[in-house]
């Protein structure tokens, strides 16, 4: 079965959290909530992060005890059951399209500055956005998600050039009455911007990806909800400070209007450009998220089976993300911007008083299964007090909302019946909430369920076990003319005895990588093959199917096995298109964990005679060692060659004879030096008569160059035979 690859460290956890939140929050929202409350709105953005936290601590427990993609939706189904599944999976999905509406909406207005629309047209604009972004997920534009760091850095920074030039600028008159609207304005502002927090728990959702999630999933939203918190607080109290109220209560630039203000017109063009850039990466991050749920629901059989099918050329689930832009089209045509941030805020709300519930329930319950490596502290007091004062919000949002939720519930309901009631999940409520006295009142049943063997809990996601003990690794990525081959060279320069060979397959952002993880006929057939070789060899190989987002980190990660000696792949030789084609590593290459065996196949299939060329003061012997080892392997007679130039000294070449056939141990080896001042037409002309040539790499050479061009590798290029290309680590 293919597995996830937990590739994303912790700053790339916080930017993804931070992205998640840096949108509509705080360049869409202020002036509307202002509306409600007054100057006092950097308070309610206070309160509202303080009523998310143990949500995001909550769903912290839950994404390292079920370490899958899917979110909130995957607990909750897991916890209540597939009916209330269906409900907060639909929750869910418009909780995050309503908020991508939203910033679409924003994104016009901001435009609207620069290229002078009249704001009449800032849901034109929008709606046409819409249809970029939904063809920018269908056609699976890959690495779109790196673009959001450099989004994020941007915001972060005009954001705090603005706090900086307008802290000192703020007016006291302004920032009177305090609370306009008294404690019942205040709280509802909270629930308000209560959306704003949303991509806090964002990355609970790619929690199969994180490296070392107990620790850094906590982390990096804690630390990302701080640093959001503190840009909420401080932004809003320049805007109340700078800005008129009665201005800024129907403002919905309001970024805009106070880099205008305090820094002049062009300063305000600065901060609609950052504006437009930023909601723009939001809704893309927010469609490609939000069309995950009905993807995966359906995956679940709880909605209908096209959501889940995914595009043969693309691998995007189209009908997915067709469905969730045709649905925001319709919240921007004809829902005004508060409807679209109450609705939003409204079904978060809800899904967070689910989640902290969910925690209980699991905890509560002793499920054998649950076994979180990080616990949310202070519990339960911190879930009940997010369940108490989810509640108490949902009631100051208004009917609307309320009204909203419930429609959505019987929503949820009718689709279950429908499509979902033949599923044969049950939720640990139904399973185990009607005798928790039992696990409570009888120890000794409970510590035998919670000491059951590893093998009868779930399985399923689990992090990959790619063989820690394996010296040498072998990915491969489709484009080898015989996998055989490449493992068989592993083989041979390996001092271990395992090998563990992964087909590796990228695929695009938008996709899911549970939605893939039933292994291919390819992948089949490979491992047939690679099984055959292990007997027929008598050598011990390992086989995995893997899916990853990002091939390079996921590389990388196989090369900082503690045990792995050697990184062996395919290479066609060519300067000018590299390893790996389409995916340009090259910074991985040039800071690579473990050797690196490049293999160039020019289709020799039997190893007798090896050819191994070296530059005169290189360390000659390690690249000797794994020459007769690979020598030994097969069989082969080796050959030490030296090219030399033309006006090298006899005596010189006779100490160096000596010396290299003082390094060489076997009886079928010898030392072969050549006068030549076009070393790479002498090594071409003399590998017609070998099999494999053994190179080094040259020590002068950028990896970066030789594999995607700028530097040429003639000697690779030119050979005759096969061509093993190493480079050894210190």
């Amino acid at each position: 079965m293919k597995k996830l690859e937990r590739s994303l460290a912790l700053p790339a956890v916080i930017a993804i959290s931070i992205g998640g939140m840096l949108g509509s929050g705080i360049f869409v929202l202020p002036g509307l909530a202002a509306a409600k409350t007054g100057p006092s709105v950097w308070l309610a953005y206070l309160i509202a992060a303080i009523c998310i936290l143990p949500a995001a601590l909550s769903k912290s427990e839950l994404a390292t005890a079920m370490p899958s993609s899917g979110g909130a939706y995957v607990y909750i189904e897991r916890a209540f059951g597939p009916l209330f599944g269906t409900i907060s999976g639909i929750g869910l999905w418009l909780s995050l399209l309503l908020k991508s509406s939203f910033a679409l909406i924003g994104l016009g207005a901001y435009l609207a500055v620069l290229i002078n629309i009249d704001d009449s047209l800032t849901k034109l604009v929008a709606l046409g956005f819409l249809c970029f972004i939904m063809l920018l997920n269908v056609f699976g534009i890959k690495k779109v998600g790196k673009v959001q760091i450099v989004v994020v850095s941007i915001s972060l920074t005009c954001l705090i050039s603005i706090f900086l030039v307008g802290f000192p600028l703020v007016n006291p008159e302004f920032l009177t009455p305090f609370l306009s609207n008294g404690n019942t304005g205040l709280i509802s502002t909270v629930a308000f911007v209560y959306i704003s927090y949303a991509g806090v728990t964002k990355v609970a959702a790619i929690a199969g990806e994180i490296k070392n999630p107990d620790r850094n999933l906590p982390l990096a939203m804690i630390l990302s909800l701080l640093t959001i918190a503190a840009v909420y607080v401080f932004i809003t109290f320049v805007l109340v400070g700078n800005i008129p109220i009665n201005d800024l209560t129907s403002d919905i630039r309001p970024v805009y209007t106070v880099a205008k203000i305090i820094g002049g017109k062009y300063f305000g063009y600065i901060a609609a450009a950052v504006g437009t850039i930023t909601l723009m990466s939001m809704a893309n991050s927010g469609v490609l998220a939000s069309s995950r749920f009905p993807f995966a629901m359906a995956r679940d059989r709880l909605l209908p089976s096209f959501l889940k099918r995914l595009n043969s050329k693309y691998v995007t689930p189209v009908g997915a993300i067709v469905i969730t832009c045709v649905t925001m089209a319709f919240v921007i045509i004809f829902l005004d911007v508060v409807k679209i941030a109450k609705l939003a805020s409204a079904f978060k709300v809800l899904m967070f008083i689910s989640v902290n519930l969910c925690v209980i329930i699991l905890r509560e319950t002793s499920a054998q299964w649950y076994r979180p490596s990080y616990k949310s502290p202070l519990y339960p007091f911190l879930q009940i007090f997010g369940i108490l004062s989810g509640l108490i919000l949902l009631v100051f949002l208004g009917w609307m909302p309320f009204l909203a939720i419930l429609a959505i519930s019987a929503l949820g309901t009718f689709l279950y019946f429908l499509i979902g009631k033949d599923v044969m999940r049950t939720g640990v409520l139904r399973n185990y909430g009607h005798r928790p006295a039992l696990y409570l009142f009888n120890k000794k049943n409970k510590d035998q369920a919670i000491d059951q063997p590893q093998e009868e809990k779930s399985s399923s996601n689990l992090d990959p076990k790619i063989a820690s003990d394996a010296g040498a690794i072998v990915p491969l990525l489709g484009n080898e003319n015989s996998p055989e081959t490449l493992v068989d060279i592993a083989a041979a320069i390996n001092s271990k005895k395992k090998i563990q060979a992964l087909k590796i397959t990228e695929i695009p952002n938008q996709t899911d990588l549970d939605a893939v993880l039933e292994d291919s006929s390819e992948a089949v057939s490979l491992k047939r093959r690679l099984s055959s070789l292990s007997k027929s060899k008598g050598i011990t190989v390992a086989f995995e199917s893997v899916v990853t987002h990002e091939l390079s980190n996921t590389i990388n990660e196989l090369s900082s096995q503690s045990s792995c000696e050697w990184l062996v792949m395919g290479w066609d030789g060519r300067s000018h298109s590299g390893i790996l084609v389409s995916n340009p590593i090259g910074w991985l290459l040039a800071n690579i964990n473990s050797n690196l065996a490049l293999f160039k196949d020019n289709g020799v299939r039997h190893v007798g005679k090896v050819l191994l060329a070296l530059r005169p003061g290189r360390k000659d012997r390690n690249f000797i060692e794994i020459a007769q080892r690979v020598c030994s392997f097969y069989g082969a007679s080796l050959t030490l060659l030296h090219v030399v130039p033309e006006k090298t000294t006899n005596k010189n070449i006779f100490a160096m004879e000596e010396k290299s056939s003082s390094k060489l141990e076997q009886s079928k080896a010898e030392v072969v030096i050549v006068k030549s001042d076009d070393p790479v037409e002498t090594i071409s002309e003399i590998s017609a008569g070998y099999d494999l040539l053994i190179l080094g790499a040259p020590e002068k050479d950028n990896w970066i160059n030789v594999l995607f061009g700028g530097g040429k590798d003639k000697f690779t290029e030119k050979s005759a035979c096969s061509v093993l290309r190493l480079t050894v680590k210190d």
